[in-house]
């Protein structure tokens, strides 16, 4: 009985030829993806150390006597970021200037700042998130306006107006311009607005005011939201330097950072006292920002949601 047997066109790919084409594609994508990470993580290195070689200058010449500051950056070597022999000269130098006196103020005022701050701005967003009254858009838009201006451009025509309500060398006047961070409450009411309504519905009819639904509902499930903007609202006022220049002009109300910048000499200037300050000053919201950081990013990356 004849077989029919036919051979496979010269035309047509075999099945290993066919196997190996499906392969190709498959591992160019994996080798573009392999790339595209290694140039992300190259240029992430890049900036990362851009931002950290300064800081391990500054860390080193804190270790080090004010003249050797600027004795090993001309040819740049290992020794510029690193010292064999650090002494405590300059940070035991610090005890006698007003940067500890400065740095218990900043603590104060951005504590004040974070506790105050965050209720009025987590219940303002809280108002245009949840409630509907007519000129929301309108209140919201200027909100969004507040902090797209830069506050130093408005710092000296405010700080007349504080003079006029004697509010200047007062912790009063340092905390108020600090209170009410558009940013803070543009990033809450993202982050409200991704809260299902049906929760807000079901406590409604259970009997829950809306004080009870911003108590009950929405604080509880925005903690990474309110640890984010108190964040902000800390290195706000952590970092100021031209509102607390002009408001706190006597010694029982200076700042930290105004503080380091009056350890500068009209003539000369102890880069190893100035140094070492910025090394303390930099400690405390280092420690915070590590500490909160999972929060932070959390909150930024749901502040889209809805």
């Amino acid at each position: 009985m004849p077989t029919n047997t036919s051979a496979p066109s010269p035309s047509s790919p075999g099945p290993a030829a066919q196997a190996d084409r499906g392969r190709r594609p498959a591992t160019g994508a994996r080798l573009r993806t392999r790339s595209r990470r290694f140039l992300l993580t190259a240029a992430g290195a890049v900036v990362g150390l851009a931002f950290v070689v300064p800081l391990v200058w500054v860390l080193t010449n804190s270790l080090r006597p004010s003249a050797d500051t600027f004795r090993f950056l001309s040819p740049v070597g290992w020794e510029t970021f690193l010292t064999l022999t650090p002494v405590l000269d300059n940070y035991t130098a610090l005890v006698g200037t007003g940067l500890g006196r400065g740095i218990l103020n900043s603590l104060l005022i951005s504590a004040v700042t974070v506790v105050v701050g965050l209720v009025l701005c987590a219940t303002a967003a809280f108002g245009l998130s949840a409630l509907r009254f007519r000129g929301q858009g309108a209140v919201f838009a200027v909100i969004v306006v507040s902090f797209l201006i830069p506050f130093d451009a408005i710092a000296i025509p405010l700080a007349d107006l504080f003079r006029d309500w004697n509010l200047q060398n007062t912790f009063t006047g340092l905390i108020l311009p600090g209170l009410g961070n558009g940013m803070a409450i543009f990033m809450l009411r993202n982050f409200f607005l991704a809260i299902p309504e049906e929760l807000v519905e079901a406590g409604r009819l259970d009997g829950l005011t809306w004080w009870g639904v911003f108590w009950r509902i929405y604080l509880p499930l925005s903690r990474p939201a309110l640890m984010g903007a108190g964040l902000m609202l800390f290195l706000f006022q952590w970092q100021a330097y031209v509102w607390p220049l002009l408001m706190g002009t006597d010694a029982e109300h200076v700042v930290g950072p105004v503080a380091l910048a009056n350890m500068q000499g009209q003539f000369s200037v102890d880069y190893g006292l100035m140094f070492a300050g910025s090394v303390v000053l930099i400690l405390v919201p280092l420690v915070v920002i590590l500490s909160l950081q999972k929060y932070f990013i959390q909150s930024v990356s749901t502040s889209g949601l809805k």
